[in-house]
């Protein structure tokens, strides 16, 4: 059964490069990203702009999705001085959508149709774009990876979502 809320997308980032992909053994890349009021989702293509546009076909991970909840928690476990979101290198930062219920779903988020794939798990990279203990932190908290299966529109702030998952103080 589908549940129509009204979750929030709190702030969308891009990055025109990769700064830790392919860097094993060697120091992190500094491309930074772009925090954007909206961004073009391209069906079975990526985020305009970003990175992963284009990367490889079907590639999994075409959008990646963050819950602002595991933001703050981890903010506040490691203790960090000055965190911005941006530093997950995740693009979109939500609130009120069980992400992780979303994993082999169907859904619809500001009228872009997206699948679920997997966890958005943690890598080694983390300790360094985070701080030490980051990865262990992360894991189960990485987020959701997702294809998109229609082309459309992302925007900062109140959005409507369908789908199965909404989170409790929400639905």
């Amino acid at each position: 059964m589908s549940i129509i809320v009204r979750p929030r997308i709190l702030r969308i980032f891009i990055s025109t490069g990769h700064d830790f992909k392919g860097r094993h053994g060697k120091s992190r890349l500094n491309h930074g990203t772009q925090s954007v009021d909206s961004v073009e989702c391209l069906a079975a293509r990526g985020l305009a702009g970003d990175r992963f546009l284009d990367y490889k076909d079907n590639f999994k991970g075409q959008v990646t999705f963050f819950d602002n909840a595991k933001a703050v928690w981890l903010e506040e476990s490691l203790g960090l001085k000055g965190f911005d979101a941006s530093q997950l290198r995740r693009n979109v930062l939500t609130e009120g959508i069980d992400l992780a219920s979303l994993v082999g779903q169907h859904f619809r988020m500001g009228g872009v149709s997206f699948e679920g794939v997997e966890e958005c798990a943690p890598c080694y990279w983390m300790n360094e774009a985070l701080g030490p203990g980051a990865e262990s932190l992360m894991k189960g908290r990485g987020g959701l990876r997702c294809r998109i299966l229609t082309s459309g529109i992302l925007k900062v702030g109140p959005v409507e979502f369908i789908g199965a998952a909404c989170s409790e103080e929400n639905g």
